[in-house]
């Protein structure tokens, strides 16, 4: 496992976070939870019949899952006070009680009920669901953390061994999964929870670079407009967040070519984060860093929540699992 994943893992094991797991007998999911068990990496608790799951651990030959915490949304008695707390939450929106005790009885909802409630800690899923509905079951339960308006998506960008980017050879991108078009305000928020992510899970001092066509003036048009905007309001949202923009991609990242390009930034050549205008750029920078340049592209980590929620890709494998649920331990010690 890499170095930063090492680091993540042992500051879990310290202080090991109830982690709850809706997909329960997804394989890939079953595989993760019986390693992180294993390895006493976090408190696991998993949605469904205990019967069911037992019977596909025991057919994919795992020994440790019988030391989950089970829950069971067809138990009336031990979801009604998720299904109570979700209609006060939601009664001002026309959520009557038995809409609340179906809700409740949804694994990805229950989960979230039980964050709210302090019975669990974070979730991790998307496996088996689409990022839409684990968002939005997060949204209507937990909703935004304080003063945040917008949830994202990074991803940390593990480079090959000696690149000469990032900060041993790490980088975050955002925003890679969540908003398609983020108008300037959500795009200084955006910049401003990636460079915490980038500090809290990565252990990066944030070098902040708002990415566009243009570097500096180069280029006229109303989306450059938009980062400048979204730079100067990141500045005054964090004034000691070291960020600079609009910058074009190389001159973020190449010394040479930001001296050139932006000779008065401090930033440019330099930095560790970045951040993309919109989610079409961004959703294909890290696909193609990913893949063209053998880069190990861990998320997306979903910031901005006011208590940790993960979301899978479809596609992923276990380690993949095994490492977002390491990632969501860390979140839940630094809330």
């Amino acid at each position: 496992m890499e170095p930063l994943f090492e680091q993540m893992k042992q500051r879990a094991l310290t202080q090991p976070m109830r982690i709850v797991l809706p997909e329960s007998t997804e394989p890939r999911t079953l595989r993760a939870a019986d390693r992180i068990i294993a390895d006493g990496v976090a408190n696991i608790i998993l949605i469904g019949d205990k019967y069911a799951i037992m019977a596909s651990a025991h057919d994919l030959g795992l020994t440790n899952i019988e030391q989950a915490t089970f829950v069971d949304p067809s138990n009336e008695e031990a979801i009604e006070k998720y299904a109570q707390l979700f209609y006060e939450l939601r009664k001002n929106k026309g959520v009557s009680i038995d809409d609340a005790r179906l809700k409740a009885r949804d694994p990805l909802y229950l989960g979230c009920l039980m964050i709210k409630n302090g019975d669990a800690d974070g979730q991790v899923a998307g496996a088996m669901n689409s990022t839409g509905n684990v968002l939005r079951a997060a949204f209507q339960v937990l909703k935004t953390a304080p003063g945040v308006s917008v949830v994202s998506g990074a991803f940390l960008m593990m480079l090959p061994e000696g690149s000469p980017y990032g900060d041993n050879g790490v980088m975050v991108f955002a925003d890679c999964a969540v908003v398609p078009d983020p108008d300037a305000q959500q795009l200084a928020q955006i910049a401003v929870l990636t460079a915490k992510t980038a500090h809290d899970l990565a252990g990066l001092e944030p070098r902040v670079a708002m990415l566009s066509f243009s570097t500096k003036g180069s280029a006229s048009h109303s989306r450059v407009d938009k980062v400048v905007e979204a730079t100067n309001l990141a500045r005054q949202m964090a004034p000691t967040l070291d960020i600079d923009g609009e910058l074009q991609a190389d001159a973020a990242i190449v010394p040479s070519v930001g001296a050139s390009k932006a000779p008065g930034s401090t930033l440019a050549g330099h930095a560790n984060v970045l951040v993309f205008p919109n989610l079409e750029v961004g959703n294909i920078a890290y696909k193609l860093v990913q893949r063209l340049g053998n880069v190990t592209a861990v998320g997306p980590i979903l910031q901005g929540l006011a208590a940790p929620v993960n979301d899978l890709s479809r596609g992923c494998n276990v380690d993949d699992v095994y490492k977002t649920i390491i990632i969501t331990c860390n979140q839940a010690i630094n809330k």
